[in-house]
């Protein structure tokens, strides 16, 4: 099944995500694993919009990791996902681009 999105933004977003790089660690739906069997390498983003749902600074602490990276010595995915830490991607994709992607990835509606 085609998996449903959050709304009319999605295939700007998805195309976002795709020339971003975004798409090769992370999955929109959990449960996915990559070829090797292991959990993807970032959490599936229906994931981080439970987890972050009405968290108040969340987009902002988002954006933030998704252009500075985490500290793979905090890891809050640990066990879940096969990666340590989110890389810098602030050579991918402007902060602008980044909040637009946040926003939406926390807007996303759980899976059915």
């Amino acid at each position: 099944a085609a998996p449903s999105f959050a709304g009319p933004h999605d295939d700007a977003m998805l195309k976002l995500a795709t020339t971003s790089g975004c798409l090769t660690c992370h999955h929109v739906d959990p449960g996915a694993t990559g070829p090797d069997g292991m959990p993807p390498i970032g959490p599936a983003w229906r994931d981080v919009a439970r987890k972050y749902k009405g968290v108040p600074g969340a987009l902002e602490a988002l954006t933030r990791t998704v252009m500075s990276g985490s500290n793979p010595y905090a890891s809050h995915w640990k066990g879940q996902v096969s990666g340590l830490a989110m890389p810098p991607n602030a050579v991918a994709i402007n902060e602008a681009d980044a909040a637009a992607l946040v926003q939406w990835i926390l807007l996303l509606p759980q899976a059915r």
